[in-house]
């Protein structure tokens, strides 16, 4: 973290997150337990424990806090977190045609990342959070992004694919 935070864009993989100190990886995921399309895939390339810490979280339904707009940090690696938000309800678009991201869910969830990496001292990392399968606008979700992090003195890097 520093006075002078930004939002910077770079072409790589989230799953590297680049540079110096503790970082966290920001992406959505759905509340009906699904894991296996888009960002997850990445992930479960590298880790399992994000996987299995969301199924886990998961079967603790409710009770367990398990819910749109909470936010759960799993650690991968010293000073590497995944932070699983679930910002996306179900995985398909309603009748009406609504996606299935869910904007108020995820600004919740990025206010709990917020908490965690102002706890830990982190910069946050995230590929296009919610606007791939999930079907967000990305002016929307980047202003959000800029609001709950960003103006709170968080350094957020958002990759890109090549």
């Amino acid at each position: 973290m520093s006075s002078d935070s930004e939002l910077r864009f770079v072409t790589g993989d989230a799953t590297a997150p680049i540079g110096d100190g503790p970082k966290i990886i920001a992406h959505i995921c759905n509340d009906i337990g699904g894991w296996g399309a888009g960002f997850v895939g990445a992930l479960s390339k590298r880790w399992k424990q994000p996987e299995r810490a969301y199924r886990a979280w998961y079967r603790s339904g409710e009770g367990g806090g398990f819910r749109l707009g909470a936010a759960q940090l799993v650690e991968v690696g010293e000073g590497l977190f995944v932070a699983n938000i679930i910002g996306q309800r179900d995985i398909k678009r309603g009748r009406d045609g609504t996606p299935p991201v869910r904007y108020d869910a995820m600004r919740e969830g990025l206010a709990a990342v917020r908490a965690h990496a102002i706890e830990r001292g982190a910069t946050v990392h995230m590929p296009r959070i919610g606007c791939g399968l999930a079907g967000g606008d990305w002016a929307i979700v980047e202003a959000m992004v800029r609001e709950e992090l960003v103006a709170h003195k968080i350094n957020v890097t958002v990759y890109d694919l090549a």
